[in-house]
């Protein structure tokens, strides 16, 4: 079946993964999206080798889509990405602090020459913002948000294992552009929206900032447990290790009866409310420790499910990569066939010489037909 967004077309002046992200979750809906590239290639392309020559990362990133090299500086490329912009539902970008204005492709700039157009400008800090200049990458704007402070253990910070500042910004972008069709849908005006990598990581701080500003209490690392709900940890079985999550009175009292066979801990002070079991983890921690260091990852889960307690295995790369609830994406990577299938058919909007797409992402191209 067509997708929702077929028939609509998305320029991209993109890079690295926030943008790149957001444009592909729009060629999954079935829009054509033209990727904008700099001789050699974006950023992306180069991280690594690791599917059919090309980066993980690129790979990922850029399912369904077309490329084309551009020197947006070069009158001649500059002109036809204008063309392509008249055409577009949608543009976006994500180069440097003030690149893209001074090349007149800003989103402000966009959308007063083309008013039914919705553009977007990804950048790392708000632009009215006393800290608009600062270059921003995934790592940075987890240690500058304060993700890093409350990441780790209470021994060391550590960063988020994959780019969540990048993933936030351009899932925050994919539904802000949906937000504006739909307007535009009923309005006939298209939108300037700006989304910043900084705005999606202090969102996601909300709960820190509130115990901190609201109840003056500071958030810990505490690893793999749960800041402010206990149990919520992982525990070593004899083979393996799972966490658990206890999440409300009843599942508690479940959980000593049935799992720890110890109803009368319920009502035991120290842990009778979720408050108190936070502040009594170390004690209560030894607690549940024992009972699943006792026991097989198939008997302590065969346990947990029989009183109806949330659970997950702790596991490695490779255990994802054969896990039975993991659902692939159209095409092959590494000889894996994928199970979803990816909208069919794309728009002629604008004629192109650029072949059909691989796997890997697009293939580079320097051609592109005139109008």
């Amino acid at each position: 079946m067509p997708g929702a967004l077929e028939g609509l077309l998305v320029v991209a002046l993109e890079q690295a993964v926030a943008a790149p992200l957001c444009t592909r979750q729009l060629a999954d809906g079935g829009a054509r999206v033209i990727k904008l590239e700099r001789a050699g290639g974006e950023t992306a392309r180069h991280y690594d080798a690791a599917v059919h020559g090309t980066s993980a990362y690129f790979a990922w990133l850029n399912r369904g889509k077309e490329s084309i090299v551009v020197d947006a500086k070069d009158a001649a490329d500059r002109a036809m990405i204008e063309r392509m912009v008249a055409k577009a539902d949608v543009f976006i970008q994500n180069m440097a602090p003030g690149a893209a204005a001074r090349l007149g492709l800003d989103a402000a700039s966009l959308v007063a020459r083309y008013p039914g157009i919705v553009a977007v400008d990804i950048c790392g800090y708000g632009q009215e913002t006393g800290a608009k200049d600062m270059r921003a990458y995934d790592m940075l704007v987890q240690a500058e948000a304060g993700i890093c402070a409350v990441t780790g253990t209470q021994d060391a910070m550590a960063k988020v294992g994959v780019s969540i500042a990048d993933i936030a910004t351009g899932m925050n972008a994919h539904a802000a552009i949906l937000e504006a069709l739909i307007g535009k849908g009923r309005t006939g005006r298209g939108a300037a929206i700006e989304i910043a990598m900084f705005d999606a990581m202090a969102d996601w701080m909300a709960v820190p900032l509130l115990h901190l500003e609201q109840a003056g209490r500071a958030t810990g690392r505490h690893g793999l447990e749960h800041a402010g709900i206990y149990p919520y940890a992982a525990y070593a079985c004899r083979d393996a290790t799972l966490m658990i999550s206890i999440q409300s009175p009843d599942e508690w009292r479940r959980f000593c009866a049935g799992v720890l066979g110890d109803a009368a801990l319920a009502d035991d002070p120290r842990f009778a409310t979720n408050p108190d079991r936070v502040a009594h983890r170390e004690v209560l921690g030894q607690i549940v420790g024992k009972v699943f260091a006792a026991r097989t990852m198939a008997e302590a889960s065969a346990l947990l499910d029989r009183h109806r307690i949330a659970w997950g295995r702790v596991s490695q790369v490779a255990d994802v990569a054969v896990h039975p609830a993991l659902r692939r994406i159209a095409g092959e990577v590494g000889g894996k066939a994928f199970d979803v299938p990816r909208p069919a058919g794309r728009p002629a909007v604008l004629p192109s010489v650029i072949p059909p797409l691989d796997a890997d992402g697009p293939a580079l191209r320097r051609e592109f037909a005139a109008e």
